[in-house]
């Protein structure tokens, strides 16, 4: 291992026990392997998926069992939304990075050797493991990671922007599998933080006219500022609003964002013949979907997962560091002492937009800067 200074042998870490137990404790620094860095996280996010965990879990992550590919089980270090500065590089294949590196992670690592990713499909990767949900992550003030998930941070991006790279990807990549081109008409179901980095995916891939369905209020105001032509809001008659913006043709692509039952069966009321809808939001339980008429209108449904970390960070670090799409999004950076609490307001649905952590501060609670 190669590295600048001396690196203490404790960190600070976010760590899940079970439902509703996040605790901030004492964890050995771990040491990064030939093909990976120890990055000193400089700011950590939190997500639905960690919510969810939080207020019904263990789902995803393992804590009761071994994961199949990590073999991971028991308490795990959360956190798959992370950036930082390289401190210490493995033996051997570290990408051209070198110590003091600001870096964003993709955080999710392929093999590179499966069908998957040949296809260039490493978000379906059959040995495919995220920091902070199948292994080790990044709320906490070290990680050590591959450095084939991590790419630079460009010099005009601040790090609060920089903190939302990685849903920013996720959202970039569920865009590019809409498919929209110049001149479609596009409707997105939700503009919560998902919704909005679609929007934000989208406005950078197309010439698009996109209509955002939401709750009256900032969400859509933001989704105006972002670069949404129209809004509708689900307090008014949405049919009659939607029927009047994309006539009895209906749209080219419907984007179901929100995971609210039902949702996904009244795309195909507003989606043309032989167009797409593209399932983002996940319902908690099956649904029904009118299939006669699915497949007399030649509708295609296509889904999206996680993101392909050469096709998406990047483009998402470019976008954060043009835009004010950042701004627009981090409500406030704290501590990491107050994850536990911060996770309880984003379970609750307190939490509008993003929040970030800097673990290398006291808790605090201070607008983003």
């Amino acid at each position: 291992m190669t590295g600048a200074s001396p690196i203490p042998d404790t960190m600070s870490a976010a760590v899940f026990h079970g439902r509703g137990d996040v605790r901030v404790e004492r964890r050995p620094i771990p040491l990064p392997a030939a093909g990976q860095a120890l990055v000193r996280v400089l700011r950590s996010g939190i997500c639905g998926t960690d919510a969810t965990e939080f207020r019904s879990g263990p789902i995803m992550f393992p804590i009761d069992r071994p994961h199949p590919v990590s073999g991971h089980q028991g308490p795990l270090v959360i956190g798959h939304e992370f950036v930082g500065e390289i401190v210490a590089l493995g033996a051997e294949d570290v990408g051209g990075f070198v110590i003091g590196d600001r870096v964003a992670s993709g955080a999710g690592v392929s093999c590179g050797e499966c069908d998957r990713c040949l296809e260039g499909r490493t978000n379906l990767c059959q040995r495919y493991v995220t920091h902070g949900l199948n292994i080790d992550g990044g709320l906490a003030e070290y990680v050590a990671v591959a450095v084939s998930t991590l790419r630079p941070i460009p010099q005009n991006c601040s790090l609060d922007d920089a903190g939302v790279a990685q849903p920013l990807a996720v959202g970039l990549h569920a865009a590019r599998r809409a498919g929209a081109r110049d001149g479609d008409r596009v409707i997105l179901f939700g503009a919560g933080a998902i919704g909005t980095f679609i929007l934000a995916g989208l406005v950078s891939l197309a010439d698009a006219e996109i209509i955002v369905v939401d709750f009256a209020g900032e969400r859509l105001d933001r989704a105006l500022r972002i670069g949404a032509a129209h809004v509708v809001e689900v307090e008014s008659d949405v049919e009659a609003g939607l029927r009047r913006l994309v006539g009895p043709r209906g749209a080219d692509v419907v984007i179901e964002a929100t995971g609210a039952p039902g949702q996904l069966a009244r795309a195909l009321d507003f989606v043309r013949p032989g167009g797409t809808i593209l399932g983002v939001g996940l319902p908690s339980g099956a649904q029904e979907l009118n299939v006669h008429r699915l497949v007399l209108s030649e509708v295609s449904i296509v889904t999206t997962v996680a993101h392909v970390c050469d096709e998406d960070l990047a483009p998402a670090l470019q976008i954060l560091a043009t835009t004010d799409l950042g701004e627009e999004l981090v409500e406030a950076v704290y501590g990491l002492d107050a994850v536990p609490e911060q996770l309880g307001r984003l379970a609750a649905g307190q939490i509008r937009g993003k929040v970030l952590f800097d673990p290398t501060r006291s808790r605090q609670h201070a607008p983003a800067a």
